[in-house]
């Protein structure tokens, strides 16, 4: 093991001080379990103050559902066992359900509402007439442990969430400027810069919920940093979309017109990555200029090389768009950290944290494991009668909820399991040997203060997480449930013992009912995809482009890992994910410019409601629904050439071209409409 870094030593150090301190106020005020509070310290900690306020709030919040659950459902069901196990399961069940359709660190209030209703109400069954002081000692004893982390890790010299944020989101900025450069000369590996792009945006996401516990200025800047994410999100349809556009340009065969382009692409690469404090207004107009000067006008004759022009122009003004916005919200949030955030700042209203991808069937897949797991618990206790049973659907109800969120639980519970048996030898010296013989505060500290550095050290550095926190949370745990002063072997076994049962108890009943591979995941990603461009065609509510370039940017930052994990799996279609966001952004588009055209909207509503029946079929594909589909672009492209001339109807034809180049990448060129001899003369 390395020698700890100043940071690292600094957060264990807090941390166990906290965890202390929380003991000593429970021993002070007579609570009944003080490790309870040690343990809770120790699961809200984090090496930064806004992730740990946030984590106490939530912990709080989630404590005080689950210990009314329990005083609801104990007195009126203790005379029925089954009826008391059927009710405590479904309580964690809903409440994992619920907390698995906010995939923020909020859902934690939801999901420790479910299994702090068991940790409660199991121990009580055989004292229904304690269950209020219960719940009352534990809501106690938590509040201590997260009071106690938040004041510690708060006011001794306090880390701030916001330099990390902050160069987190510098790096999305470089990723997406690597993008472009890639992008406009052709050049470079623009796979990888893809995945990093969506794998920074969703990260960002997840990390921001804290923002506003922060103890920096950054909290109040939490609506720029989301409205930029969303600008990001934004980039990845329109690079890609150029990236094929020029492609397209190339395979017709276009050089003379790859090279007018490329003067332009050349200018907006530069300034991208050249521009520094404000806006260059002259340049950027300039480029917009350009660009303008080099889009065909739109006609009935219009080829369809000059249709993929009108969508590469477009989309590169687009972008050029972005980068503004995305440039002057940086500015923003620069400005609000140093006390002055700008007014238009304030009152952004971004797509935020509700825009990512939600899976309702998984989510009760995961409840229906839980529910199973508590179930079999207790169904062993009650056969059993074994009196330290309760235990079992506890730490099952536990593990069902901890790894909820992985497509095959098993390996994490299993991973946990084992470090929980490697934590029992010390448990059983802590509890058998060394606590019996300590009689004041002063000896605690000192005989716990060894292993909790080392282990607070561990907690502190990401790769070690994993392995740490469930050697502590076994540890600790052991402490808060046997009562230390009165321990004997034959207690500390049997409380052992149904630990390690309610584990392997969850990671059983979790590999028959709820375990999925990598490809079952990622056909439900894909298949969510579709269901929403097959809505956005019939004419549903169309999200915004910044929710919806969220959304699917989300899911392709889910799914790129499965798709590997996957492998070549025969029934897994073969997919770009980046095209459908580049479909649907299109097809929002073309829904947003029908009210501005005329006579080609009846075409349009045609199209759209192909392209609806399209998303709905997949992953089955029909050739001849295909045909018809691709007739069905053709006869609304054309229609649109024929309108009058509008900005909705350049807007049209560049969302018609590009959803026909990616639907029908290999198809023949699209046909304008034959020019009438009348016409000619």
């Amino acid at each position: 093991m390395r020698a700890p870094t100043l940071q690292e030593a600094l957060f264990s150090v807090k941390s166990f001080a906290a965890s202390m301190l929380a003991v000593y106020v429970s021993l002070r005020i007579g609570l009944p379990r003080p490790f309870w509070a040690m343990m809770t310290a120790y699961i809200v900690s984090a090496p930064f103050a806004g992730p740990t306020r946030s984590k106490a709030i939530y912990r709080l919040a989630g404590t005080f559902l689950g210990a009314a659950g329990a005083v609801l459902l104990v007195p009126n069901l203790v005379n029925s066992p089954e009826l008391l196990s059927l009710g405590i399961a479904l309580w964690v069940a809903v409440c994992l359900y619920i907390s698995l359709l906010d995939r923020t660190p909020r859902s934690y209030v939801v999901m420790l509402a479910g299994y702090t209703c068991a940790l409660i109400a199991f121990p009580s069954v055989d004292r229904p007439d304690t269950i209020f002081d219960t719940g009352l000692a534990r809501v106690e004893e938590i509040l201590l442990g997260m009071g106690c982390a938040t004041l510690i890790h708060s006011l001794v010299l306090p880390q701030s969430f916001a330099p990390v944020l902050l160069a987190r989101l510098d790096n999305a900025l470089r990723d997406a400027q690597h993008w472009i450069t890639d992008a406009l000369s052709l050049s470079g590996d623009a796979q990888k810069d893809r995945r990093k792009l969506a794998a920074d945006i969703t990260e960002l996401r997840m990390m921001s919920t804290h923002l506003p516990f922060d103890t920096s200025h950054l909290r109040w800047t939490s609506n720029a940093i989301h409205a930029l994410q969303d600008r990001l999100a934004t980039m990845m349809p329109l690079l890609s979309g150029i990236e094929d556009r020029l492609k397209t340009l190339r395979e017709l065969g276009a050089e003379g017109v790859s090279l007018r382009w490329r003067a332009v692409l050349d200018d907006v690469r530069d300034w991208a990555n050249s521009r520094r404090g404000e806006v260059d207004l002259l340049r950027e107009h300039a480029l917009r200029a350009q660009i303008d000067e080099l889009t065909p006008a739109v006609g009935r004759a219009s080829s369809w090389q000059e249709l993929v022009e009108v969508n590469l122009a477009l989309r590169l003004r687009a972008l050029i768009d972005a980068c503004v916005a995305a440039q002057a919200l940086r500015g923003h949030i620069d400005a609000g950290v140093h006390g002055s955030l700008p007014p238009q700042a304030r009152d952004l209203e971004p797509a935020g944290a509700a825009a990512l991808h939600l899976d309702r069937g998984m989510a009760l897949m995961s409840a229906l494991g839980a529910l199973i797991g508590v179930l079999a618990g207790c169904a062993f206790w009650i056969i059993t009668g074994w009196p330290s049973g309760s235990v079992v659907p506890m730490f099952a109800a536990v593990m069902c909820c901890f790894f909820s969120t992985q497509d095959d639980p098993v390996p994490f519970i299993t991973g946990f399991l084992k470090w929980t048996l490697w934590s029992v030898p010390l448990s059983a010296l802590y509890v058998l040997g060394i606590l019996p013989a300590v009689n004041n505060f002063e000896s605690l500290v000192l005989v716990c203060a060894p292993t909790f550095f080392v282990l607070g050290v561990l907690l502190a550095r990401p790769a070690n997480f994993g392995q740490a926190m469930p050697f502590l949370f076994g540890l600790a745990g052991t402490l808060a449930m046997v009562d230390t002063r009165n321990a004997d072997m034959i207690t500390f076994v049997n409380s052992t013992l149904a630990q390690i049962a309610g584990i392997w108890m969850a990671a059983l009943t979790t590999r028959l009912f709820r375990t999925v591979g990598a490809g079952f995941t990622a056909r439900r990603l894909l298949k969510a995809g579709w269901s929403e461009l097959a809505g956005i065609g019939r004419g549903d509510k169309v999200p915004s482009v910044s929710e919806f370039s969220a959304r699917m940017v989300d899911r392709i930052s889910l799914l790129t890992p499965r798709l590997q994990l996957a492998g070549k799996q025969q029934d897994l279609p073969a997919t770009d994910a980046l095209k459908d966001l580049r479909i649907g952004l299109n097809m929002s588009h073309l829904a947003a410019a029908r009210g501005e055209l005329g006579r080609s909207q009846a075409s349009i509503a045609v199209a759209m409601a192909d392209l609806a029946r399209h998303f709905e079929s997949r992953p089955q594909v029909i050739e001849a629904n295909e045909a018809h589909l691709l007739g069905s672009l053709d006869n609304a492209l054309r229609a649109v050439c024929e309108d009058m001339a509008s900005v909705g109807q350049t807007q049209a034809v560049a969302a018609l071209a590009g959803i026909r180049r990616d639907l029908f990448p290999r198809a023949a060129a699209y046909l304008p409409s034959p020019v009438l001899e009348k016409e000619t003369q």
